[in-house]
């Protein structure tokens, strides 16, 4: 399919419209070029929930500049995927620096985000967007419990709250897609079935290489498939009856960002009742929003990014806590 240039006039193609773009509003400070190019009914589902509106992204910008006004954003990845002629899907990995001052001095704070960004004739109509909120509280020495406590949180609506899609390799919640490099993509979501849902750690083989580096929250990196079994670990003990869901899903291949990525938005869904990594258990349900890309080299993972909001997740948690303690019934 040709994508037409009105889906990134004035730039060369999707990817260097996302680059320049964001670049133009929290670099330049652009703040007013949002309303040109956000939809008036944008939507965008975050760590707090889904907003609607393009007032809430100006003025979430607009805060969160003014609180690191010497932030840089580089364009780790842009893995980008039409949807249709005149729109395209993007995941955008950004590393951010910033310069924050403390009462020990100016602090150099780094962390990841990913923004998968739906772009219909060059303005925003949704997006699904993870920060490494944890990487943040670490290097300032914030307590995440007490960013938590700051961060409303109202739910998730709209597309998030339906079904997972039934085979997101033909259509996500993005819409429909060409099926573009289909073993890859399809290597990616049967590792997620069965490696993360299911949990069958003896599949790593078939799926990662050897030297498998992992990128995730933290600003953590751990390398080969023993070091990404245990972080996975970790995360699902917390909600042992968890499921991933494949929400999206985009794909290309790209000499400047190492070859053929495949980027996932996804869905863990699972109670809170297994270890306590958020705090005192209290058997809710908890959705955390997350986002994946993999770098595919000869068949395998060689490298993974994976980003969800643990701050997010506390305030999901807290907004959801009751008063009694709860007690989990588990006799294994």
């Amino acid at each position: 399919m040709t994508l037409k240039k009105i889906a990134y006039e004035p730039y060369s193609d999707p990817d260097e419209f996302i680059r320049e773009v964001t670049d133009r509003i929290w670099v330049q400070r652009d703040i007013e070029h949002i309303y040109d190019n956000y939809e008036a009914d944008s939507i965008v589902h975050g760590p707090g929930g889904t907003a609607v509106g393009v007032e809430q992204v100006v003025q979430g910008t607009t805060m969160r500049i003014a609180a690191v006004p010497d932030h840089i954003g580089l364009a780790e990845d842009v893995v980008w995927e039409e949807r249709g002629d005149d729109a395209f899907l993007s995941s955008h990995l950004v590393l951010g620096i910033d310069h924050v001052a403390s009462p020990e001095g100016q602090r150099i704070v780094r962390s990841r985000t990913i923004a998968n960004c739906l772009y219909r004739e060059g303005r925003m109509v949704e997006e699904w967007v993870v920060r490494d909120s944890l990487a943040q509280c670490l290097q300032l020495g914030t307590d995440p419990a007490e960013a938590a406590a700051r961060l409303p949180y109202v739910g998730y609506s709209g597309s998030l709250t339906g079904p997972a899609p039934e085979n997101p390799l033909v259509e996500g919640d993005s819409g429909p897609r060409e099926n573009n490099h289909p073993e890859a993509c399809q290597m990616v979501v049967d590792m997620i079935h069965h490696v993360w849902s299911r949990r069958n750690l003896a599949k790593m083989d078939e799926y990662f290489d050897r030297d498998v580096i992992l990128n995730t929250v933290g600003d953590k990196t751990v390398v080969r498939p023993k070091a990404y079994q245990e972080n996975l670990l970790e995360l699902v003990s917390a909600f042992p009856d968890c499921t991933v869901e494949v929400r999206d899903i985009q794909t290309n291949e790209e000499t400047r960002y190492g070859g053929l990525r495949v980027a996932v938005s996804w869905k863990l869904s699972g109670h809170y009742t297994g270890a306590q990594l958020f705090g005192p258990l209290t058997g809710e349900k908890v959705d955390i929003l997350g986002a994946s890309q993999f770098q595919i080299h000869e068949g395998r993972i060689v490298r993974e990014v994976r980003i969800f909001d643990w701050v997010g997740v506390l305030a999901q948690i807290n907004a959801g806590r009751g008063e009694e303690e709860f007690r989990f019934d588990n006799l294994y």
